[in-house]
């Protein structure tokens, strides 16, 4: 559906306005799809890409440093959900070896288990909610990068 049938909007200021409109108002879309899919498996948005995270670096434990680097949502508070994570036993938090004042953070085996859970489940909402041809997901991808320079 075309953003003026979504928003009744029928005419932008410019078609730049309208692109920002309409890519505000797709992330929200995107956003609230995925919030959908993570709450029945207990992980808000931000929790899933902190697993993910520590998914990629098993078998090593990170720093929140590195966590909070890769975090797709910046503002996160990665401290508040990464303890979450532990109450929840999918993450497990200890004194670093090297460095006493540094935390290193590891993914377990119950996180490691959930996170297979919703592989599927995840690439196959991927693949639903994308009306995109490959080329067309690979060209959207190429401008996304370019719109922030």
């Amino acid at each position: 559906m075309r953003i003026e049938d979504e928003i009744k909007q029928k005419k932008f200021k410019s078609e730049h306005q309208k692109m920002y409109i309409n890519l505000v108002y797709t992330a929200n879309w995107m956003s609230t799809q995925q919030m959908r899919m993570f709450k029945e498996f207990g992980l808000s948005v931000q929790q899933y890409n902190i697993l993910r995270i520590l998914r990629g670096q098993v078998p090593n434990a990170v720093n929140l440093g590195l966590i909070q680097d890769r975090m797709l949502d910046k503002n996160s508070n990665a401290s508040r959900l990464i303890e979450k994570l532990k109450i929840k036993k999918l993450v497990e938090r200890k004194e670093s070896k090297i460095d006493r004042r540094q935390v290193d953070i590891m993914i377990t085996e119950k996180g490691l288990d959930l996170l297979k859970k919703m592989d599927g489940k995840v690439e196959e909402a991927e693949l639903i909610n994308s009306n995109l041809t490959k080329q067309e997901a690979e060209t959207l991808s190429d401008l996304l990068d370019k719109l922030r320079g």
